[in-house]
């Protein structure tokens, strides 16, 4: 065993902190705080898996696990909360923190997913459920809703037999963080991930009342996120765990029955969760259809948390801006009322959960700019 003097031990320490400290925030972001940090909360262990969507009234919403006696998920903790702060001026101040999901000592709360009906004007939070006293390693699904812009919400309704199947109950199953869809049509849609056999997608034809699973798996897909296309297809953007630092993109023409596959080496990525979501669309009367697309732009490790731009319906990717170049993983994106860009991401190895807010001037260094749509659309 090789043996540091005290004094080199020091500064080796300090060194690799200063190190990961080093990196900065990127330059001309409107606005960025650390909304979850628990290095001064005593009782809490950590925050993690954020998500993050704009309410039908333009309150900003980003919630979170509350990780009380560790870092750990839901497999490896009895005391997971979800929690949440909301901003009322697009991210520059926001509320304390309020407690949304708390289950007693035993019973844990883990990896919220919100979806706004711009239908019915309600917001659908998910998150995967466990009792470790009494069914250890056993995965329930539920989901709460909130009519106020998410100032009160539902007691919790567990749908797990709505999109899992029976023989599933003991797999290790979840909804994915961050955040689901609304489509054209008015359907909700969302991922679920079964990691014995695939992605699939659950979704509800009458706004929440009742649920349904498409049992078509999706390969390879880990936690993932789904988007519309403006032709009415469906995609999908998958993180997969097959060590080969990219993405994977699944396309279907027909509401889930059948799916193309391909990967995207154009988007590298670590094998973490990421973000998509549509920017503006002609249909509702912009100029272009944008989306875009957040995660850590790295193959081999989480950080580098990228923003991109795609007008091409994803086929393919602007270089994207570098939010923070240090360690960052799970994103979540969302449009600002104002028509600016929010990402909360876990930032510098998960010790903060950072809310940043840009313009589309910005992230495309001034070729491109929102507009508000036109008139009557």
């Amino acid at each position: 065993m090789i043996r540091f003097p005290f004094f080199i031990l020091i500064l080796l320490i300090f060194s690799a902190n200063a190190q990961n400290k080093s990196h900065q925030m990127a330059d001309g972001l409107d606005n960025y705080q650390d909304l979850f940090n628990a290095s001064n909360k005593d009782s809490i262990s950590c925050y993690r898996i954020p998500a993050l969507v704009t309410a039908p009234n333009g309150d900003v919403l980003a919630a979170i696990d509350e990780r009380i006696p560790s870092c750990n998920d839901l497999r490896g903790s009895d005391d997971i909360n979800i929690v949440l702060r909301r901003s009322t001026d697009s991210g520059k101040t926001w509320s304390p923190i309020e407690t949304v999901v708390d289950y007693p000592l035993g019973e844990s709360a883990s990896d919220p997913s919100m979806i706004v009906d711009e239908t019915t004007n309600e917001i659908f939070m998910f998150y995967n459920f466990m009792n470790l006293d009494t069914e250890q390693d056993i995965y329930y699904l539920h989901v709460l809703k909130s009519g106020d812009n998410g100032r009160t919400w539902s007691k919790p309704e567990d749908i797990t037999e709505q999109i899992a199947k029976p023989e599933w109950r003991k797999d290790f199953k979840f909804i994915t963080s961050g955040r689901g869809i609304q489509t054209s049509s008015g359907k909700l849609l969302h991922c679920m991930v079964n990691l014995n056999s695939g992605l699939h997608i659950f979704g509800s034809d009458d706004h929440g009342k009742s649920w349904y699973f498409i049992d078509t798996p999706i390969m390879p897909a880990d936690e993932s996120k789904i988007i519309e296309l403006e032709d009415g297809k469906w995609m999908v953007n998958a993180r997969a765990n097959d060590k080969k630092g990219i993405r994977y993109v699944h396309i279907s023409s027909d509401e889930g029955k059948t799916w193309t596959t391909e990967p995207e080496p154009h988007l590298p990525d670590p094998g973490c969760n990421a973000s998509i979501i549509r920017y503006t669309s002609i249909e509702d009367g912009y100029t272009k259809n944008r989306m875009l697309f957040a995660n850590a732009n790295s193959v081999d490790d989480r950080n580098n948390l990228t923003v991109r731009v795609s007008y091409d319906e994803g086929k393919s990717w602007s270089e994207g801006k570098t939010i923070y170049g240090g360690s960052a993983a799970y994103s979540s994106l969302t449009i600002l009322a104002n028509g600016d860009i929010g990402v909360f991401f876990e930032k510098d190895d998960y010790t903060e959960n950072m809310f940043a807010s840009f313009s589309l001037k910005w992230l495309t260094d001034g070729k491109d700019k929102y507009r508000k749509p036109k008139k009557g659309k």
